[in-house]
This record gives C-alpha cells, structure tokens and sequence, in this order.
C-alpha cells in the first residue's frame, strides 16, 4: 500500500527555517517516477499549492508567494522529497501536504482533486 508520510513541522518564529519531509514507502510507490509536490492549507482558506519537482528533478515549480524563499528536492535513493523553508512568515502558518502522482506536472498543480496519493499533514506555525 502506497504511503506518503511527511515530517519537520513545528513552531517557529518569523524569520526562521524549518525543513519538511516527505517519505514514499509501499508497493512499487518510486518517486523517481512520480511527480512529487506540497501543499498547505490555512485555517478557513482553500488548500493552496505550494511546490513541485518533476519525475525527473529538473524542473520545479513554486508558487509566487514562496519564491525565492522556499526550495523543493527529492533523495531518489531515500525515496524522499523535501521542502527547504527559509524567512518564515506568519502567512506561511498552515498544514502541509505532500502529495504525488503520476499525471503531468502543470495539471498537478492545477488539479488537486485529482492527486492520487496524500500525505497526512503537518502543522507549521510562525509566530510574529
């Protein structure tokens, strides 16, 4: 059974980094041939795309209100993806999601209702 299970979330103060997880355990579930991405969602706001890496690990994608602060990668070998966050703002105070599929990378983003495999989420707060 497929699995995604995400880690690294936690309370910190504005300015500050966190690191996030995302590991892929079960069946054939290789995120070498996944797209792997993050998601989060605010209290009373729409989950919201965050970032994501292609099967390959070329290309990634962020969202504007994360870029140039936030950095996405993936460990083939460990099977994980991570989510590098630095000068945290309040803003960013969410769950976060990871998630993955096997679809093109644009429609990932774009269709999150149609995202096969979801982590359950970790809490990230920033304090002002």
């Amino acid at each position: 059974q497929e699995q995604l299970v995400e880690s690294g979330g936690g309370l910190v103060q504005a300015g500050g980094s966190l690191r996030l997880s995302c590991a892929a355990s079960g069946g054939a579930f290789s995120i070498s041939r996944y797209v792997m991405g993050w998601f989060r969602q605010a209290p009373g706001k729409e989950r919201e795309f965050v970032s994501a890496i292609d099967w390959s690990g070329t290309d990634k994608y962020y969202a504007d209100s994360v870029k140039g602060r936030f950095a996405i990668s993936r460990d083939s070998a460990k099977n994980t993806v991570y989510l590098q966050m630095n000068s945290l703002k309040p803003e960013d105070t969410a769950v976060y999601y990871c998630a993955s599929d096997m679809m093109e990378t644009q429609f990932f983003m774009t269709h999150m209702g149609n995202i096969a495999y979801w982590g359950q989420g970790t809490q990230v707060t920033v304090s002002s």
